[in-house]
């Protein structure tokens, strides 16, 4: 067992650049069809779960490792990848992502009620204050939770098998919904949803970087790094100072408020310009994967069985729902998952995943799941008031 943090951070990334070279080694039919089931990402993803519920790495030994490096990398990413952002093509994607996003939020909150009132009598009583509080992060983020938590009265003890169904739950949905993105062409096709404007975004990313015949120099790798980190270091130091005068929202969202400020401003300077934010951005995308993967223990799995299928069958309500309005709607599978994971995951894995779809995209993650702030306390502790409604017919 690793308990060293260093070799802890060596093995996740020795691994993590074995599986992004696989397609580049393994070129037949066979092998890319399989890449293209099963990309680099989402073998990561699985890897780092399995790896991680078989105690390859002592997760107390290295939980400060973790603590020291994913968000500053994740900040450091964010403004790199802001820096190839063009805000005036990112609001031609119209109101579909409002739609996608309140959808998302709806039938999450559907979920946690049609599935309480399946599983609810063997889930303990109360059950639905915890689950309350838990949908409130499942609609925002870890603020919500513990906000509905405060305001309903639910101790620590009582949260636990709610937490065991978010971490291993959620994990296996992160991973769903970045095999789902590598799905794109054949989704939209059945959806015929119109992709005209977010296709047009990736586009002309692709041919301005076609068209910078520059050669990328170490130096700029070197500039990039530096300023990336240093926003990130400042910008944390800045997000938890608000933080302690305008509480309302946790210093982990006003920082990613402040970094979406600096990125849009520098990528209207000649930093924007730089070559090789892609090449650094996206390394950095592979590291908080990696990160973020290593930490899903699933051998929580056995302890609630119960609420692990409650958590499953909520989001199957969820997916179920979405993929029905998006057949209706025609939308696409960019808005229906960063909407999903916006309302999921939060600020900390909705700009990840869009980012997987395209660098672009960035401030589409990064806007929803702000959204998902301003909805989620309200929504879980409605979803909470149903829930006691039911129980009262158990």
């Amino acid at each position: 067992m690793i308990t060293d943090g260093f070799t802890y951070i060596a093995v996740l990334l020795f691994i993590t650049g074995i599986l992004v070279m696989l397609p580049k080694i393994f070129t037949g039919k066979i092998a890319q069809k399989f890449f293209n089931f099963a990309a680099p990402i989402v073998l990561m993803y699985l890897g780092f779960m399995v790896l991680c519920t078989l105690k390859v790495w002592d997760l107390e030994a290295t939980a400060s490792t973790y603590s020291a490096l994913k968000n500053p990398i994740l900040y450091a990413m964010l403004f790199i990848m802001l820096l190839r952002c063009d805000f005036k093509k990112i609001i031609k994607l119209g109101p579909k992502m409002l739609v996608g996003f309140f959808a998302a939020t709806f039938s999450i909150g559907l979920g946690f009620i049609v599935s309480y009132a399946i599983f609810g009598r063997w889930l303990g009583e109360g059950a639905y204050n915890a689950l309350g509080a838990l949908c409130g992060s499942w609609m925002g983020g870890t603020g919500n939770m513990l906000a509905i938590q405060d305001a309903l009265h639910v101790s620590e003890g009582d949260m636990v098998f709610a937490l065991v169904m978010d971490s291993v739950c959620a994990s296996f949905y992160i991973m769903f919904l970045l095999w789902a993105v590598t799905k794109a062409p054949q989704f939209n096709k059945w959806t015929k949803a119109n992709t005209k404007a977010i296709d047009e975004v990736g586009a002309n990313l692709a041919e301005a970087a076609k068209a910078d015949t520059r050669k990328l120099v170490w130096q700029n790798i070197m500039i990039l790094l530096g300023a990336g980190f240093l926003v990130s270091a400042v910008t944390m130091k800045i997000g938890a100072l608000i933080n302690s005068v305008a509480p309302f929202l946790d210093k982990a969202t006003w920082t990613v408020l402040i970094i979406t400020a600096l990125g849009v401003i520098f990528a209207l300077t000649p930093f924007g310009k730089i070559k090789g934010t892609e090449e650094v951005s996206n390394t950095m995308l592979y590291v908080v994967v990696a990160l973020i993967a290593s930490r899903a223990d699933l051998s929580g799995v056995a302890t609630a069985p119960i609420w692990l299928l409650c958590g499953f069958v909520i989001l199957l309500i969820h997916v179920g729902i979405m993929i029905l309005l998006a057949k209706l709607i025609k939308l696409d599978v960019f808005t229906c998952a960063v909407a999903s994971l916006a309302n999921v995951g939060g600020t900390a894995s909705a700009p990840v995943l869009a980012a997987s779809y395209s660098d672009a995209l960035v401030p589409v993650g990064i806007v929803m799941a702000l959204l998902g702030y301003v909805v989620g306390t309200g929504g879980g502790l409605i979803v909470a008031k149903a829930m006691e409604l039911i129980s009262t017919m158990f």
